[in-house]
């Protein structure tokens, strides 16, 4: 079995924005590959601005126009009308149902779903979330003078939670992209979009943190900016602008138990959005680079025994055979403290520049290795896509929180060996927990292993996160072994709010 890690996460993570009737899954159409890159207008975030004794009028007056409302339409699944026992001409309906009576198929039900977007060319070249617009039959694009118009999906990315829509208009009025690593915990931004479908709203708050990874959604992708400024549903895809009204972030997620504002949302780095957006528009698809490592974060015992000064970087705990990784040189307990010449903080930062890497591109690596640095050169693979549009996990850097607050990885007779197990001890180990999270709150531990799930045998991530999904609204009932014992610890949380 192939050795990888798998995120569950933070508890009540909500997608934020899109709100719908009904149930919302699946992928969003493909994109035609001839249409020719858009020239994004583009500027430099400058220094943090003095909040001005007017406020933030004419921020907001600069910006507002070129964020827009996205309503969608999509197929619902068909239901079945119940005609009551003795109904005439029943029987030419449909099936006989439950208790004698008759059903038939309903006509066919339409799910709507509303959420935002921003304007970035002023020949109508839309940046929205992936899951404003995923399976949509049809996009409308309302602008700020009232008008509605049909919008076309360009092309969508479920890892990075990015779409392009495309309208048929001139002179628009954009929002231009601001450098979102120039962004400082403590900047302050403001937040543009629809929220609950009240109208354009626009709020305010700082960056509250940087490079987050929420687990929440596909989750493969994540760098996000944190923001207090409110954001709440109907929000998805709007704008998180800084005080010189540039385009930072494209507001995206929350946390909440309720599904509400409490202060704490996350926007796609601009960045990134750029990144995913160039391609999504030249070629219809985002092609990523892949290394062929799986690495975990760094604590202060680790950090120690490995002779590192400080937390920094991301320790490789497995390599896959004929990677580029494995070609390069890159082992088993190695320590990838440099990409092209940046510091590595830490695993998710690792993937996250890996991934925005074109596939074929030759990087160089500084490791350390048996407390001796090195610099080593690799040629990244091109990371595969699922036929569901979405970025398989298993093999690349994975670190954190996903949505039950752990991170798991299958255990060895290596791991085994550490734990005090017998060799042939099956299931999943954990290996980082997040205090605040589910996983915590039910009172489980780092160095856990799981080997059930509702009576289910457990040997990766992605069967334990099939068990996690099955429980549904009911607590997870985990078997796990700790210190030689095995308990039964009942998990619950980690729902994600409707869209």
């Amino acid at each position: 079995m192939t050795r990888s890690s798998w995120k569950i996460g933070l508890g009540a993570l909500a997608i934020a924005g899109v709100i719908t009737v009904g149930a919302w899954s699946g992928t969003s159409a493909s994109s035609p590959a001839s249409v020719n890159t858009p020239a994004v207008s583009t500027a430099v975030a400058g220094a943090p601005g003095v909040v001005p004794a007017t406020g933030f009028a004419d921020v907001v007056a600069k910006v507002t126009p070129g964020v827009v409302t996205i309503t969608t339409e999509r197929n619902a699944s068909p239901q079945m009308t119940q005609f009551p026992e003795g109904f005439p001409f029943g029987e030419f309906f449909g099936q006989r149902g439950p208790r004698g009576g008759r059903q038939q198929p309903a006509p066919s039900p339409k799910e709507r779903g509303l959420g935002s977007g921003v304007i970035v060319t002023a020949d109508g070249y839309i940046l929205t979330n992936n899951h404003v617009v995923e399976n949509s039959t049809s996009i409308k694009v309302e602008l700020s003078d009232r008008r509605v118009v049909e919008g076309k999906l360009i092309g969508a990315d479920a890892p990075s939670d990015l779409a392009v829509v495309k309208i048929d208009a001139k002179d628009l009025p954009v929002v231009a992209l601001g450098d979102s690593s120039a962004m400082r915990v403590g900047d302050i931004v403001l937040a543009v979009g629809n929220p609950l479908g009240v109208g354009q709203t626009v709020t305010m708050g700082i960056v509250s943190a940087k490079g987050r990874a929420t687990g929440l959604g596909d989750g493969s992708f994540e760098d996000f900016l944190q923001t207090d400024a409110p954001i709440n549903q109907g929000n998805s895809g709007g704008a998180l602008v800084n005080t010189s009204g540039q385009l930072v972030g494209i507001n995206s997620q929350i946390l909440s138990p309720s599904g509400g504002n409490i202060g704490i949302g996350f926007a796609v780095p601009s960045n990134m959005a750029k990144n995913v957006m160039d391609q999504l528009v030249s070629g219809g698809k985002v092609h990523r680079g892949k290394l062929g490592v799986t690495v975990q974060g760094l604590s202060g015992d680790l950090a120690s025994g490995l002779g590192l000064t400080g937390i920094s970087g991301a320790l490789v705990s497995d390599v896959t055979p004929g990677s580029a990784a494995a070609k390069a040189g890159i082992k088993r307990g190695d320590v990838i403290l440099s990409y092209q010449g940046h510091p590595v903080s830490d695993s998710n930062s690792l993937r996250n520049e890996v991934a925005a890497t074109r596939p074929g591109s030759t990087i160089k690596l500084e490791v350390q290795r048996d407390g001796k640095r090195s610099e080593l050169t690799a040629t990244l693979d091109e990371r595969a896509v699922a036929a569901n549009g979405r970025q398989p996990r298993g093999g690349e850097p994975g670190n954190g929180s996903g949505r039950f607050g752990m991170t798991v990885e299958p255990v060895t007779p290596e791991i085994a060996a550490q734990l005090e197990l017998p060799k042939d001890t099956k299931g999943v180990v954990i290996s980082d927990l997040d205090p605040s999270g589910a996983a915590a709150g039910a009172g489980l531990r780092e160095g856990d292993v799981i080997q059930q799930v509702n009576g289910k045998p457990v040997r990766s991530g992605e069967e334990l996160k099939a068990g996690l999904d099955a429980a549904n609204d009911r607590p997870a009932v985990l078997l796990i072994t700790r210190e030689g014992a095995s308990i039964f610890v009942p998990l619950r949380g980690g729902d994600r709010a409707g869209k």
